[in-house]
C-alpha cells in the first residue's frame, strides 16, 4: 500500500533552500537536511532524489523567487531610475537572510568551476539579470534619465558586476553605509 506524503513538498523544499543558502552545498549534510526539513531520510530520497538533485531544485526555487520579486519591483516603478534603485536596494536590504548573501552567487563561487550544472545555471541566471539591467537602462536612456555615453549592454554588465560584488561583501560585517556609498556612486555614473 502506498503511503501518502505527510508534508507539503514546496514547504520542505523552501526549508532545504534556506539551509543550502545559509551553509552552502558542501557543508550541508543529509542529516542536516533531514533535521531541518523535518522529514524522514527515505521521504527525502523518494521526493527529491539525492542531495545534489535537491540542491539543484533549491537553486532553481531561489532563482524563481528572486526573479519574481525583482520583476514585480520593476513593474511598480514609474521611472527607470526608480526601477534601478529598486533592484539596487534589494541587493542591500531585500534578502530574507541578509548575512547569507545570494544563493546563486554563493553557489557560483563554491561550485561553478567544478560543476557543469551549477556553471550553466549561474551563467543563465547572470545573463537574465544583465538583461533586466539592460532593459531598464535602455528605458532610462530613451527617457533621458541615463547617460548614453556607454551602451546599455556595457552599463548592464558593469552594474551586474557591482551587484555580484555587493552580494559577496554583504556576507561580511561590512556596514550598510559602505554598501550604500558603493551603490550611490554606481548610480551616479549612469545618471545624466
Amino acid at each position: 500500500m502506498v503511503r501518502s506524503k505527510e508534508f507539503e513538498e514546496s514547504v520542505v523544499l523552501e526549508k532545504a533552500m534556506r539551509l543550502f543558502w545559509k551553509q552552502g552545498y558542501e557543508k550541508t549534510s543529509m542529516a542536516d537536511l533531514v533535521e531541518h526539513m523535518g522529514i524522514h531520510r527515505r521521504s527525502l530520497y523518494d521526493t527529491f532524489g539525492d542531495k545534489y538533485t535537491l540542491f539543484l531544485k533549491s537553486v532553481d526555487l531561489y532563482n524563481q523567487k528572486i526573479s519574481t520579486t525583482l520583476a514585480a519591483g520593476v513593474k511598480r516603478s514609474k521611472t527607470a531610475t526608480e526601477a534601478l534603485q529598486c533592484i539596487v536596494g534589494f541587493l542591500i536590504h531585500g534578502e530574507e537572510n541578509p548575512g547569507s548573501g545570494c544563493l546563486i552567487v554563493n553557489s557560483t563561487v563554491e561550485l561553478a568551476a567544478l560543476d557543469d550544472d551549477i556553471n550553466t545555471r549561474s551563467m543563465e541566471m547572470f545573463a537574465n539579470t544583465e538583461k533586466l539591467f539592460e532593459d531598464i537602462i535602455l528605458w532610462g536612456q530613451q527617457r533621458g534619465e541615463f547617460t548614453t555615453e556607454y551602451s546599455a549592454e556595457a552599463l548592464a554588465e558593469y552594474l551586474h558586476n557591482v551587484g555580484v560584488g555587493l552580494r559577496v561583501i554583504a556576507k561580511t560585517s561590512i556596514s550598510k553605509e559602505k554598501l550604500l556609498r558603493i551603490t550611490n556612486l554606481s548610480m551616479q555614473l549612469i545618471l545624466i
